[in-house]
């Protein structure tokens, strides 16, 4: 296993894991690991890569913009989640825009601060998953939340054997792909992120485009929420825990540079399917959740060498 795992860590690179070596290490990895092959595992792989990839996408608009990452985007998925459980009275439709709503109005509101004040972007994401959490804390007695309505399973259902959140996933990358490539939004995201000043000089609100790439990772964040709350029938705000994490390394890993500018939605989720592999491996063979984070650390800490190394050059 180290020596595998070794080879894919060094072919890190923004060219995408799946290049080379390193991803064919992965591959035969994968494929002898017993029971990776079988239904169960599949369908939970694809559940796995549909709640990462949805905050991926998001995590993939700030990056782009030129501020890094949210480290809030985990807190967030956790509150949408009990937003939408507490809404469902009012019907799914509604509560489903509710928490879409509530998710891009909170992270829109660390794009201001971002913006238009040029404060820290990490910092400022520090401060929000702290207010999140506490105010979260303060409204719920830190209870889980039911749902008012049971609307929500209509999210547990499968199209063509697929799982729902598969489809969902797939629209929402499509979407964010079809935002950054066709539209002028996309396109001063990209500016913004690739140099301030000049898209200024330019023309482009460099603050509106910071705060439209926050809005749309709050809104994809949501959605990861919505499609957790379904899964497991309430609202939590540990529901969310760790998908900050893994979407910054699928970001990093799928080829999105480090320092902005660079990269597409689609890349990032190339990223996630590789390190939702990374992690289905680890748990098919008896590997506990520390060799996850250790391993996607490692991954990870190769991937930003790799950056950092192409940026001095």
């Amino acid at each position: 296993m180290t020596g595998a795992l070794l080879r894919v860590t060094r072919a890190a690179s923004p060219a995408l894991l799946l290049r080379g070596g390193g991803g064919g290490a992965l591959l035969i990895w994968a494929l002898l690991t017993p029971g990776f092959l079988s239904r169960l595992s599949l369908l939970s792989m694809l559940s796995a890569i549909s709640f990462v990839g949805c905050v991926t996408v998001g995590m993939g608009f700030i990056t782009i913009s030129g501020n890094i990452m949210s480290l809030a985007l985990g807190a967030t998925v956790s509150a949408a989640s009990v937003v939408f459980m507490a809404s469902l009275g009012a019907g799914l439709v509604p509560a489903v825009l509710i928490a879409l709503l509530f998710g891009a109005a909170i992270t829109a509101a660390q794009g201001v601060v971002v913006g238009y004040f040029r404060a820290n972007a990490i910092l400022v994401s520090i401060a929000a998953l702290t207010l999140i959490l506490g105010i979260a804390a303060h409204l719920t007695g830190g209870e889980r939340i039911y749902p008012g309505g049971d609307g929500f399973a209509f999210f547990k259902g499968r199209i063509w054997m697929l799982p729902f959140e598969t489809w969902l996933f797939a629209g929402c990358a499509l979407a964010g792909q079809a935002i950054l490539s066709f539209t002028r939004i996309g396109r001063d995201i990209i500016m913004t992120g690739s140099n301030r000043e000049a898209a200024r000089t330019v023309g482009v609100d460099v603050p509106i485009a910071v705060i439209a790439a926050y809005a749309i990772a709050g809104a994809t964040s949501a959605l990861a929420g919505i499609l957790l709350a379904a899964r497991y029938g309430s609202g939590d705000m540990d529901i969310g825990g760790g998908y900050e994490y893994r979407a910054i390394a699928a970001v990093l890993v799928g080829g999105i540079a480090i320092r902005g500018g660079a990269g597409s939605v689609l890349r990032g989720c190339a990223g996630v399917v590789v390190i939702t592999v990374i992690e289905m491996v680890l748990r098919l063979r008896g590997y506990g959740e520390e060799w996850q984070y250790l391993i996607t650390g490692l991954v990870l800490l190769g991937v930003v060498m790799a950056q950092s190394e192409g940026t001095r050059r």
